[in-house]
């Protein structure tokens, strides 16, 4: 059984315990984190395990990502980890999702380790980013066409807003509502997104028919091409560097926690 803490974040204490490898952080990611989960949302937990020096050195390694998924109070949950090297190197793609992943304020297991990785996060922000934010939209984008469903409509405003607000403030801000109320940039999505956030809480896979007075889909491809322009312009505009500075730190944060974890050092070169 998963219980909840005091600020409402599910209490992994058992499940950390039983977990294969040391789990170095885990944080709520999907629709929580992105501001309009349903009252009947999955929670979508995610984070970084770490895999003894033996089976990295093995000829038959350990699994670089691991899942587990259970059901608390009928409540589904979903824990899904990539080892810390694994990680890394999807932090330095660039790759926007794990980086809303370690940036997520909804933590409910943390280490040292990941607070080191935090810390490194400013320095892995990149101009490119914004290249994974046009892509993701695009694939939401699609799903919408084809369902209808408010969920990829959301995911299609939400990343496009993410990846904007990234490359003019220079931070990772995941919440939708949050950057509703944004004007970094002076780009504002549409009113309307704020009934469809709405709408989505009533059901988790409610569609667009559904609700009263909702923009037609030429309106709604009006509004996502214009977002997509100002993506476009921020990427030029930025001041974000072309690639990243913290690759050799990166790799001395995974080779000195392997080390640290079968109880040896080494000095850096």
């Amino acid at each position: 059984m998963t219980t909840l803490t005091a600020n409402g974040l599910p209490d992994l204490t058992q499940v950390v315990a039983e977990q294969q490898h040391p789990l170095l952080f885990a944080t709520v990611s999907g629709a929580h984190l992105y501001g309009f989960p349903s009252r009947d949302s999955d929670v979508d937990l995610r984070g970084v395990h770490l895999l003894p020096l033996q089976d990295v050195l093995s000829l038959t390694p350990g699994q670089e990502t691991q899942s587990r998924m259970w059901d608390a109070d009928g409540l589904e949950m979903d824990l899904v980890t990539h080892d810390l090297a694994k990680f890394a190197r999807l932090l330095l793609r660039p790759n926007g999702y794990v980086l809303e992943q370690l940036l997520s304020p909804l933590v409910v297991h943390t280490t040292p380790e990941h607070t080191a990785l935090v810390d490194l996060a400013p320095r892995l922000l990149t101009r490119h980013h914004a290249y994974h934010y046009r892509g993701f939209a695009k694939t939401q984008w699609r799903l919408f066409g084809k369902s209808g469903e408010l969920k990829p409509l959301l995911y299609t405003f939400r990343v496009l807003l993410t990846g904007i607000h990234l490359m003019h403030a220079h931070e990772v801000q995941a919440d939708l509502p949050t950057l509703l109320d944004s004007d970094s940039g002076s780009v504002q999505a549409p009113d309307y997104v704020r009934d469809l956030v709405a709408a989505k809480a009533a059901a988790e896979h409610g569609h667009l028919s559904t609700l009263d007075g909702a923009p037609s889909h030429e309106r709604l491809t009006v509004d996502i091409e214009a977002l997509h322009a100002a993506l476009d312009e921020a990427e030029q505009s930025t001041a974000l560097p072309d690639r990243t500075d913290a690759g050799a730190d990166l790799n001395e944060l995974v080779v000195q926690t392997r080390l640290r974890s079968a109880g040896m050092s080494i000095s850096a070169a």
